[in-house]
């Protein structure tokens, strides 16, 4: 399980799995029904990247999005 903390991070869990796949950005596009600028705006981190674009990325990528609520650093 990868943490992500930023877009940073989530474009590059998004860029490794299409390599270890072996999709071409222009591949994995289409595939997901986004334009490839999207996708390499995305792989780099743009902050903006609309949500359920890159929701469309993910699930044709196998990704599955898990939310879970950290530990509280200062108990009380």
């Amino acid at each position: 399980m990868t943490t992500i903390r930023n877009a940073a991070d989530f474009g590059k869990v998004i860029a490794t799995e299409r390599k270890r796949q072996g999709y071409t950005q222009q591949e994995l596009a289409g595939f997901s029904g986004v334009g490839i600028t999207y996708l390499s705006k995305l792989e780099n981190g743009k902050e903006t990247a609309e949500l359920g674009k890159a929701l469309r990325v993910m699930s044709t990528l196998g990704i599955d999005l898990l939310a879970r609520r950290r530990e509280d650093r200062w108990s009380r």
